[in-house]
């Protein structure tokens, strides 16, 4: 198996786009969640659904990322 040699800027890019997919999904997961919550009047369900859908999101958008990163595409 063949290494490339890769710039550190690059895996600084990587680190960073994994980072902002994983919090801004979460984010996104428990606002939507909160907002719904507050309009149903049903305080805790889907808070605890938002975050766990865009933890769910983020993590996949994040081994997405990863493969298509090593994969050399």
């Amino acid at each position: 198996m063949r290494q490339k040699k890769r710039h550190p800027l690059h895996a600084m890019g990587l680190m960073s786009a994994i980072l902002s997919q994983l919090v801004g999904s979460i984010l996104i997961g428990v606002f939507t969640g909160k907002w719904i919550d507050n309009y149903l009047k049903t305080e805790p369900l889907f808070l605890i659904l938002g975050l766990l859908l865009g933890l769910a999101a983020g993590v996949y958008a994040m081994l997405k990322l990863v493969h298509h990163y090593f994969s050399g595409d």
